[in-house]
């Protein structure tokens, strides 16, 4: 039987490991490949065939969600919010969208996680199952940091443990689930965990105990949990290996562009300048001919560079860079300045927050 899926993306939690970029604005709009974490999810369900989607807001700037995708026609999609406000567990979130999603089946995706090929494969699995929900397993090397599971000789989904001490196996879920409606009965019988939240663990533990049928599928690619600004760094290099060769801003004689290069409307880059790919690179920028941007970078939309080399890091929109060192392994707020005159033998390593201002 095919189901027509609705879709709930989870757009809260306070990113404290994210500091400083998270006190100007939720984690999830933080850019990868110049889009919000966020989008890369939205555009994920869009691919799979759902259109009519709900942001669970948290309360971390969540006007700056609504302010970003409106009421999503921007995204030819149908966007809810609902607010949840102080984080109070995943099943919580969940638990706020029973009148959202009335009678239909739903996948919930978290809005920091990023899963390469996307969801379209395993809907279509669960949509042809008779699965009451199903969840996407990932083999990671800290499972003890995730809600793991638990398998019987025969390879059957038995428990769900949340962040154990021992883990029972090295499959992690993902943070993508699907469900049927079934899943805001198990909700509504949960008592908040020792973190005082109601576990996404326990609500399908309780749907497994009740004889309900969960079923589960293995990423077959990567996964990742965008939590830490190396999480953010590895993703940004994750997607721009994927990104194809695209020039649509000014290039002038003698500037060298090298591998995979994606340049949008509006930007110059100036003779002497080397971009070397992959690289990204937004509207209206301009990158100065005492400019190297090395493998690996994403530069937003309205950014002066004038002097400096960048490798590996994230510049965002409206940004000014004059610099004689290397950046490199950084995340640089929107809005942001920096100027540096003193030349050395090693480069920087940077995470600003939004509108910072450095001077050396």
């Amino acid at each position: 039987m095919v189901r027509a899926l609705k879709g709930v993306i989870l757009h809260g939690g306070y990113g404290t490991r994210l500091r400083p970029l998270t006190q100007t604005g939720p984690k999830q709009l933080i850019p990868i490949a110049n889009k919000p974490i966020s989008q890369h999810v939205l555009e994920d369900l869009l691919e799979a065939g759902i259109n009519d989607i709900a942001f669970v807001l948290g309360d971390v700037y969540p006007e700056k969600v609504i302010e970003y995708y409106g009421d999503g026609s921007r995204f030819n999609v149908k966007l809810s919010y609902i607010r949840q406000g102080e984080p109070k567990g995943i099943a919580h979130a969940i638990g706020l969208c029973k009148d959202f999603v009335g009678e239909k089946c739903f996948v919930v995706y978290l809005g920091d996680n990023l899963l390469k090929g996307g969801i379209c494969d395993y809907m279509k699995d669960f949509e042809h199952s008779d699965y009451d929900g199903m969840v996407l397993l990932c083999k990671v090397r800290n499972p003890e940091q995730f809600g793991v599971a638990k398998f019987d000789p025969n390879g059957k989904l038995i428990r769900l443990v949340e962040k154990p001490k021992k883990p029972p196996s090295n499959y992690a879920l993902s943070g993508i689930y699907f469900f049927k409606p079934i899943i805001f009965d198990m909700i509504e019988d949960l008592k908040p965990s020792w973190r005082g939240e109601l576990e996404i663990t326990e609500a399908i533990q309780l749907l497994l105990d009740n004889g309900f049928n969960v079923g589960y599928r293995f990423v077959e690619d990567w996964w990742k949990d965008t939590g830490t600004p190396e999480d953010i760094l590895e993703s940004n290099r994750l997607i721009l290996d994927e990104i194809r060769h695209n020039m649509k801003g000014l290039v002038e004689d003698g500037a060298s562009i090298q591998g995979r290069v994606s340049i949008e409307e509006g930007t110059s880059i100036k003779r002497g300048a080397v971009i070397r790919g992959p690289v990204v690179i937004g509207k209206n920028t301009v990158i100065e001919g005492r400019v190297y941007i090395g493998p690996y970078t994403s530069v937003g939309n309205n950014v002066s560079i004038e002097r400096g080399e960048i490798e590996n890091s994230i510049v965002m929109d409206n940004c000014h860079i004059d610099v004689e060192e290397k950046i490199t392994d950084s995340l640089i707020g929107s809005n942001s300045t920096i100027n540096m005159n003193q030349i050395g033998p090693r480069g920087y390593r940077l995470i600003i927050g939004e509108s910072s201002r450095i001077s050396v």
